[in-house]
């Protein structure tokens, strides 16, 4: 009785995005275990993602379902379940991205064990954006990548770059080799920072286990890559402050950033409790805010289409490697990382999702220069 209470609402709101249940189009839901009316009904987004994680429904094509989802703002829409409109409300109140949280947050992801990324992300180890303008497949595109940041930040022999969340230390090995600049590559997630100490070893580069906050001296230029999604609204003006100290009066600072159209407190539900706890997307108009007085954006550069490209190489080298992984790793866990990569290239499709390179300079007259 209670499968026909869900099942017609759930049914007529996919049906405002065009999407059928059990239809035959690539992107309809296949139902494969009632549950999921459910699901979806009481807990939204949240529900959809976590019904996916346990194999009650499935579709041929993930990433063209949510562009559509998110296109005609149903996902907004299934958020306002009474359970995701108090994580809402609530989440502006606490600060998800103190210390303590922090390092608690990159755990939960980035420590799950390095052979299962190192399996999807290619040649480069970049958990972040490739550079397509020139590149037709991901490892060309992630050097591409590699020589466009240090480019924007206009590397050279003399310079001290700070590498703010360093991840597997590919980028700070790729900027000291190729400009001759001394790398302080900073990280506080230890699966990343072991293996970057052993990859960067033969460079002019310092991997630290640190948080951002905790930083000292001063640096020439200062590169942010695919970190500031993890700093949190609460403390942007904060990060910026800091950043500001760190860095010589003539000095740049280039940030790579996913980002978003729509100011928002908190991460997509389930993106939060099962990829990136306490992370936030942030705007233009705040990143602006954050910076009024310490620097001015001296360009912006978008190129979220390269993005879901990125995503896609992402999810076929996944499941070409899941033979090997489902010996370490459960199913739910292929189903999460699926759901994620083409969730996520759905949403880029879509324009929900934009990702940029931004390049800073000190703001002109600032007497802390």
């Amino acid at each position: 009785m209670l499968v026909r209470v869900f099942r017609f609402p759930v049914e007529r709101a996919f049906s405002r995005a065009g999407v059928t249940i059990d239809g035959d189009a690539p992107w309809d839901i296949h139902v494969k275990d009632d549950r999921f009316y459910r699901d979806v009904m009481l807990k939204g987004s949240l529900g959809l993602g976590e019904a996916y994680m346990r194999d009650f429904w499935s579709a041929e094509d993930l990433e063209a379902l949510f562009c559509r989802l998110l296109t005609s703002g149903l996902e907004q829409t299934s958020q306002r379940t009474p359970f995701l409109m108090a994580y809402q409300h609530l989440s502006p109140v606490f600060n998800q991205q103190t210390k303590s949280r922090a390092l608690h947050n990159a755990e939960h992801h980035y420590n799950l064990g390095n052979n299962i990324f190192f399996e999807f992300l290619g040649h480069y180890k970049n958990y972040s954006c490739g550079y397509f303008r020139e590149a037709d497949n991901l490892d060309d595109a992630q050097h591409a990548k590699l020589l466009r940041l240090c480019e924007l930040l206009e590397l050279n022999e003399n310079d001290r770059l700070l590498d703010v969340g360093g991840g597997w230390g590919e980028f700070a090995k790729f900027a000291a080799e190729h400009t001759g600049c001394h790398v302080t590559s900073i990280n506080i997630a230890d699966e990343q920072i072991n293996h970057a100490r052993s990859h960067c070893k033969s460079a002019n580069v310092d991997i630290v286990k640190s948080d951002y906050r905790e930083l000292s001296g001063s640096y020439t230029k200062i590169a942010v890559i695919a970190m500031f999604t993890h700093v949190g609204q609460k403390n942007y003006r904060q990060f910026m402050e800091i950043m500001h100290r760190l860095l010589e009066p003539d000095g740049k600072m280039v940030m790579e950033t996913v980002g978003s159209l729509r100011s928002t407190n908190c991460c997509e539900p389930w993106t939060n409790k099962y990829i990136f706890p306490g992370g936030v997307i942030p705007t233009l108009p705040k990143i602006d805010q954050a910076i009024s007085g310490l620097f001015q954006r001296s360009g912006v550069e978008e190129f979220g289409d390269d993005y879901a490209r990125t995503l896609r190489y992402w999810y076929d080298n996944f499941i070409s490697a899941w033979p090997r992984l489902s010996r370490h790793y459960s199913d739910s866990m292929r189903l999460m990382f699926e759901y994620f990569f083409l969730s996520v290239a759905g949403a880029f499709r879509a324009k929900d999702l934009l990702h940029y390179h931004i390049e800073f300079a000190k703001a002109p007259g600032d007497e802390r220069r």
